[in-house]
């Protein structure tokens, strides 16, 4: 069995290096990563591209605090994250991971921590430092509204937090408050939920034959099946299928 400081010390490295594709090859092809705080399951088909839209949002740093610790088959280590805000500060929470090992890999990678954005008087000095002001913040959030519903960018299946800071004209980490702030989600979830949208309205008509499900997917702006599948189930509380079958207008 792989040595648990060398598979931390690998695993955190592919963190700091936003690798997706390293980062997913610590778990085994049916493993998975479990985002504890979210209750959010990602299994390793999907995750390089969670993490693909992860890191387009997010420039964090992490290094180990104290030691490893390990059992039978498996590893627990506490991590510090950081990032920084303008004027050269930083922020920093601290989460824990357990990770369940079959031989060199992990079955599972459960990620627990508490996101310095969910601490409102953190998230409200980060955002008095980003020196965008309410005015600012209503004026981004109407042009991101109508770059959505107007003119869809979300079925831009490249499209990304950088992409669209340059659309909207908007710097990126002010970018980032506007959809933290003033959607009260993240960008990716921001993305998907119009994504998701435009899917039901096609899985509600009455087309014959009807599209693949896969079909949907790509035409809405996902790059996999599995991510569409998962992001759909989780907003939806169903799957795409069950879904077209329930409401497939007559």
């Amino acid at each position: 069995m792989v040595r648990a400081v060398d598979f931390v010390a690998s695993y955190i490295d592919a963190w700091n290096h936003q690798d997706p594709n390293c980062i997913a090859d610590h778990l085994t092809h049916d493993g998975e990563y479990f985002d504890v705080p979210t209750a959010r399951h990602h299994p390793k088909p999907e995750l390089t591209q969670y993490l693909s839209d992860f890191f387009s949002e997010n420039d964090h740093h992490y290094a180990l605090a104290g030691e490893v610790m390990t059992g039978e088959n498996t590893i627990a280590f506490q991590y510090r994250g950081t990032f920084n805000v303008s004027g050269g500060d930083s922020i920093t929470w601290f989460g824990a991971e357990f990770v369940t090992l079959e031989g060199d890999q992990a079955v599972q990678i459960a990620d627990y921590y508490k996101y310095p954005q969910e601490e409102s008087q953190e998230v409200a000095d980060k955002y008095a430092k980003s020196g965008l002001s309410e005015d600012q913040l209503e004026t981004y959030k109407n042009k991101l509204s109508n770059l959505m519903e107007q003119e869809r960018i979300y079925l831009n299946p490249s499209l990304t937090l950088p992409k669209l800071s340059s659309m909207v004209h908007c710097p990126i980490n002010h970018l980032s408050q506007v959809i933290n702030a003033g959607f009260g989600v993240s960008f990716f979830d921001y993305l998907n939920s119009y994504r998701i949208g435009e899917a039901q309205k096609i899985l509600s008509d009455q087309l014959d034959p009807p599209p693949a499900i896969l079909t949907v997917a790509f035409e809405v702006g996902f790059n996999s099946n599995s991510t569409f599948y998962s992001a759909f189930k989780r907003a939806c509380g169903e799957t795409p299928a069950q879904y077209r079958r329930e409401n497939r207008r007559n």
